[in-house]
């Protein structure tokens, strides 16, 4: 099988088999055509079985040395996407078309160094928004707890606590109780209220939880209490998504919370306000998170610190 057909019956398969969504798919085909193109053109590697662990180690030198369209060398990051594609594409033949190819796991990702606490650009956080298939309930509800775990930075435990007549989604608000019984009050964005009221809109229950599963034997109950998703079933379903999304970051719901976090004290917003947002009993908590605010102050230093104020006009002649 040469590397494009392999390519083109890989992404058939996120699309049919995994449903994956039609910009997911795409980014995959972006990925995985400029390694059959590079294949093509810069080495004898035509089918799969021809890549190897040599044909890996000059595709990492070609993405090391390559430009983007603002022509600057590509960030490891992004060096990392490519790889990654290639990796998923690999695995794709080994184990649902048993063939026999280069390990997926001997391709190793570039380092981008560390983070003091895990959390998502903006960029990779928009990816993950986007990875759900929203054209079917399923898809509605993951996009509307993604939403929600960034927009609101809850616990994971605490969001799979939710019922329905909690959430005021006119006010986009709603009070949580959480560590230590600690009540607060937590705030929506916008996108947030809007995802979990088009999945609130196709339910067709009247279970009490705020976000059901759909998987597994269905043991209603009463109030549909059995069929609450538990804090397991989240934590699949973001790192899910994060695959699908080709993030590099370890992604969890905390990472979420301190997504959320980081995006608040990135835009001006005060340690003790993302203190209380976050339910921290301790502002010690809170400062893990000084790799931003300290950051921030160093960018205010720089813009406010012994420069000289321009000398005022001299007043003039009358």
């Amino acid at each position: 099988m040469t590397i494009s057909e392999a390519v083109e019956q890989f992404l058939q398969y996120l699309e049919i088999e995994k449903g994956y969504s039609r910009l997911t798919v795409e980014a995959y085909r972006r990925y995985l055509d400029k390694f059959s193109q590079w294949a093509a053109e810069s080495t004898k590697a035509t089918s799969v079985g021809d890549i190897n662990p040599d044909v890996v180690r000059d595709y990492r030198l070609h993405l090391a040395r390559s430009t983007g369209p603002d022509g600057r060398e590509l960030k490891r990051v992004t060096q990392g996407y490519y790889l990654i594609a290639l990796r998923a594409l690999l695995r794709y033949l080994s184990v649902q078309r048993d063939m026999d190819v280069m390990a997926a796991d001997k391709i190793e990702l570039p380092k981008t160094g560390t983070r003091n606490v895990s959390f998502l650009r903006l960029d990779e956080m928009e990816r993950l928004l986007a990875a759900p298939d929203v054209s079917n309930e399923t898809g509605l509800r993951d996009r509307a707890i993604l939403e929600m775990l960034f927009s609101t930075g809850l616990r994971v435990s605490e969001l799979v606590k939710l019922n329905r007549d909690q959430i005021d989604l006119e006010r986009k608000e709603l009070s949580v109780i959480g560590k230590g019984n600690r009540a607060r009050v937590v705030f929506l964005s916008d996108d947030a209220a809007s995802w979990v009221g088009k999945y609130l809109g196709v339910r067709q229950d009247y279970f009490k939880p705020l976000f059901i599963r759909y998987a597994g034997r269905a043991t209603v109950g009463k109030d549909g209490e059995k069929m609450r998703l538990t804090t397991r079933s989240v934590q699949r379903i973001v790192a899910g998504y994060a695959k699908r999304a080709m993030l590099q970051v370890k992604t969890t719901p905390h990472t979420l919370r301190h997504s959320f976090a980081t995006d608040l004290l990135s835009g001006g917003a005060d340690i003790r306000s993302v203190q209380e947002m976050l339910g921290h009993k301790s502002i010690t908590t809170t400062q893990v998170y000084t790799h931003v605010t300290d950051k921030r102050l160093k960018e205010v230093h720089r813009a406010f610190h012994g420069r000289k104020k321009p000398e005022e006009p001299a007043p003039a002649a009358g």
